[in-house]
């Protein structure tokens, strides 16, 4: 196995939380992914596709979403603001070609009902700090956060 990258050394006062790992074969067009726990067991297939499965965009929306809620809810606390029960965020990940090249772009539609606005903003602005998908994608992709 050639090992392409390694992580970075810890620092001291780094934990490591949580490592997923997961198995995939046959990629984009009629492959499978499983994670080492069974909890995940998808079918991939391509964007548009009728074959049976997620896409990897689809994939990457919901754990983004999911993740971005959860750095909310520890911005909330924070902030003593009660969020709304039915608050939701609509993910869209967007596979793009230019230059004979793929890239992505991405929308968080977040929405916050009876939450003020200027609090809603800022607990946005706090999660996106906190978020690991966010961090990681910082200056990667273009990425609009967007309260509605």
């Amino acid at each position: 196995m050639t090992e392409l990258a390694t992580a970075p050394a810890p620092t001291h006062s780094e934990k490591l939380v949580y490592t997923a790992r997961t198995h995939t074969t046959g990629g984009r067009e009629n492959g499978a992914s499983r994670s080492s726990d069974g909890r995940l067991d998808v079918k991939l297939s391509l964007p548009g596709s009728e074959r049976v499965g997620a896409n990897p965009e689809q994939l990457l929306a919901a754990g983004w979403s999911a993740c971005f809620e959860s750095a909310m809810g520890i911005a909330a606390r924070k902030m003593r603001i009660s969020l709304p029960l039915d608050m939701a965020i609509d993910a869209e990940v967007d596979l793009r070609l230019a230059d004979g090249g793929y890239f992505l772009s991405a929308r968080l539609n977040v929405s916050l009902p009876g939450v003020a606005r200027e609090a809603a903003q800022a607990l946005l602005e706090a999660a996106d700090q906190t978020c690991p998908y966010s961090k990681a994608t910082r200056g990667n992709i273009d990425v609009a956060i967007n309260l509605i």
